[in-house]
Protein backbone atom coordinates (compact mmCIF):
# COMPACT_ATOMS: atom_id res chain seq x y z
CA UNK A 1 0.00 0.00 0.00
CA UNK A 2 1.26 3.45 -0.89
CA UNK A 3 1.70 6.31 2.28
CA UNK A 4 -0.73 9.01 2.21
CA UNK A 5 1.77 11.86 0.23
CA UNK A 6 -0.80 14.92 2.44
CA UNK A 7 0.62 17.46 4.87
CA UNK A 8 -1.24 17.07 7.85
CA UNK A 9 -2.74 20.14 9.01
CA UNK A 10 -4.47 21.73 12.02
CA UNK A 11 -8.13 22.78 11.32
CA UNK A 12 -7.31 26.48 9.90
CA UNK A 13 -4.60 25.21 7.56
CA UNK A 14 -1.41 26.90 9.25
CA UNK A 15 0.50 24.58 12.20
CA UNK A 16 1.87 27.54 13.68
CA UNK A 17 1.27 31.05 13.22
CA UNK A 18 4.58 33.19 13.81
CA UNK A 19 2.89 36.48 12.73
CA UNK A 20 0.13 36.05 15.89
CA UNK A 21 2.59 34.25 18.56
CA UNK A 22 5.83 35.12 18.10
CA UNK A 23 8.74 32.52 16.76
CA UNK A 24 8.51 29.27 17.80
CA UNK A 25 11.61 28.08 19.91
CA UNK A 26 12.57 24.54 20.61
CA UNK A 27 14.14 25.45 24.44
CA UNK A 28 10.52 26.36 25.67
CA UNK A 29 9.94 22.58 25.01
CA UNK A 30 13.07 21.05 25.79
CA UNK A 31 12.87 22.82 29.56
CA UNK A 32 10.51 22.83 31.55
CA UNK A 33 9.11 26.14 33.95
CA UNK A 34 11.65 27.46 36.72
CA UNK A 35 12.26 25.17 39.46
CA UNK A 36 11.12 27.58 41.59
CA UNK A 37 7.99 27.89 39.72
CA UNK A 38 7.89 23.94 39.76
CA UNK A 39 8.10 24.05 43.20
CA UNK A 40 5.87 26.64 44.00
CA UNK A 41 2.88 24.58 42.21
CA UNK A 42 4.00 21.84 43.98
CA UNK A 43 3.71 22.69 46.87
CA UNK A 44 0.13 24.98 45.86
CA UNK A 45 -1.80 21.13 45.08
CA UNK A 46 0.08 19.86 48.27
CA UNK A 47 -1.56 22.37 50.74
CA UNK A 48 -4.93 22.06 48.42
CA UNK A 49 -5.19 18.19 49.19
CA UNK A 50 -4.01 19.16 53.03
CA UNK A 51 -6.41 21.45 52.97
CA UNK A 52 -9.51 18.96 51.75
CA UNK A 53 -8.38 16.02 53.75
CA UNK A 54 -8.10 18.15 56.96
CA UNK A 55 -11.83 19.71 55.69
CA UNK A 56 -12.65 15.81 55.36
CA UNK A 57 -11.86 14.43 58.53
CA UNK A 58 -13.37 17.44 60.32
CA UNK A 59 -16.89 17.35 58.36
CA UNK A 60 -17.33 14.28 56.50
CA UNK A 61 -16.48 13.54 52.74
CA UNK A 62 -19.49 15.38 51.53
CA UNK A 63 -17.93 19.33 52.19
CA UNK A 64 -14.85 18.65 50.43
CA UNK A 65 -16.89 17.45 47.47
CA UNK A 66 -19.48 20.03 47.30
CA UNK A 67 -16.70 22.54 47.46
CA UNK A 68 -14.68 20.88 44.42
CA UNK A 69 -18.25 21.25 42.55
CA UNK A 70 -18.77 24.75 43.36
CA UNK A 71 -15.32 25.52 42.48
CA UNK A 72 -16.23 23.71 38.99
CA UNK A 73 -18.93 25.73 38.83
CA UNK A 74 -17.99 28.72 39.39
CA UNK A 75 -14.53 28.36 37.27
CA UNK A 76 -16.65 27.27 33.86
CA UNK A 77 -18.42 30.52 32.50
CA UNK A 78 -16.22 33.18 31.16
CA UNK A 79 -16.99 36.25 29.26
CA UNK A 80 -16.00 36.14 25.46
CA UNK A 81 -11.83 37.58 25.25
CA UNK A 82 -12.48 41.35 24.55
CA UNK A 83 -12.34 45.09 26.35
CA UNK A 84 -14.05 43.56 29.52
CA UNK A 85 -12.79 40.65 31.22
CA UNK A 86 -14.22 38.21 33.63
CA UNK A 87 -14.02 39.08 37.68
CA UNK A 88 -14.66 35.92 38.64
CA UNK A 89 -15.26 36.97 42.43
CA UNK A 90 -17.39 33.98 43.12
CA UNK A 91 -14.63 31.72 42.22
CA UNK A 92 -11.83 34.17 43.92
CA UNK A 93 -13.84 34.06 47.17
CA UNK A 94 -14.56 30.57 47.32
CA UNK A 95 -10.62 29.29 46.87
CA UNK A 96 -9.52 32.52 49.29
CA UNK A 97 -7.99 34.31 46.63
CA UNK A 98 -9.58 37.11 47.78
CA UNK A 99 -7.64 37.53 50.91
CA UNK A 100 -4.33 37.37 49.01
CA UNK A 101 -2.07 40.07 48.53
CA UNK A 102 -0.33 39.79 45.22
CA UNK A 103 2.24 42.09 43.58
CA UNK A 104 -0.33 43.47 40.78
CA UNK A 105 -1.70 44.87 44.26
CA UNK A 106 1.06 47.12 45.30
CA UNK A 107 2.72 47.18 41.79
CA UNK A 108 1.45 48.32 38.22
CA UNK A 109 -1.22 46.08 36.91
CA UNK A 110 0.15 44.40 33.80
CA UNK A 111 -2.94 45.35 31.39
CA UNK A 112 -1.74 49.11 31.95
CA UNK A 113 1.90 48.53 30.49
CA UNK A 114 2.75 50.28 27.20
CA UNK A 115 3.53 46.68 26.13
CA UNK A 116 0.45 45.40 26.30
CA UNK A 117 -1.66 43.94 23.29
CA UNK A 118 -5.77 43.83 23.56
CA UNK A 119 -7.37 41.09 23.02
CA UNK A 120 -8.53 39.66 19.57
CA UNK A 121 -11.70 38.53 20.30
CA UNK A 122 -12.65 36.83 16.71
CA UNK A 123 -9.40 35.38 17.29
CA UNK A 124 -10.17 34.24 20.95
CA UNK A 125 -13.64 33.03 20.15
CA UNK A 126 -11.79 30.86 17.31
CA UNK A 127 -9.46 28.63 19.81
CA UNK A 128 -12.66 28.75 22.48
CA UNK A 129 -14.47 27.08 19.92
CA UNK A 130 -11.60 24.76 18.72
CA UNK A 131 -11.22 26.36 15.25
CA UNK A 132 -7.65 28.13 16.32
CA UNK A 133 -4.05 26.56 17.66
CA UNK A 134 -2.72 29.47 20.21
CA UNK A 135 -3.23 31.63 23.04
CA UNK A 136 -6.48 32.95 23.45
CA UNK A 137 -4.52 36.21 24.08
CA UNK A 138 -0.83 36.91 23.42
CA UNK A 139 -0.88 39.86 25.93
CA UNK A 140 2.92 41.06 25.08
CA UNK A 141 5.41 42.23 22.64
Amino acid sequence: MEESKTIPHEIGGVRSDAFRFGLHGVKSDILGSHPLESSYHSTKIRQEEMKRKILANTYGSALPMKLELDRQILSRFHRPPGAIPSSMVGLEALTGFLEGFGFEDYLNDPKESESFRPADMHHGMEVRLGLSRGPVCPSFI
